[in-house]
């Protein structure tokens, strides 16, 4: 299941999951374009970037700057939201 966390002024949303095995928590990021969504995930605690499509170099660089600063606040909802 996956918690939305916050949406840029692009129109991008970043959302997370429950915490999973391994203590892993997955954030799924999605940008409207017109005809569907650039789209990313990014594993925490681990910062590591799979299934990107659509997002070049410079946006990941922001989206990954947005995620190391936000990255405690969203462990900790995701262990929030694990456990309910």
């Amino acid at each position: 299941m996956f918690y939305n966390y916050a949406e840029l002024e692009d129109g991008t949303q970043l959302a997370f999951s429950n915490v999973l095995d391994g203590g892993e928590v997955q954030v799924s990021i999605e940008r409207p374009v017109e005809l569907g969504f650039d789209s990313a995930m990014c594993t925490l605690p681990a910062f590591e970037w799979s299934e990107i499509e659509g997002f070049d170099e410079a946006d990941i660089a922001r989206l990954d700057s947005f995620v190391h600063n936000n990255a405690q606040l969203i462990l900790r909802l995701a262990r929030e939201a694990s456990r309910e």
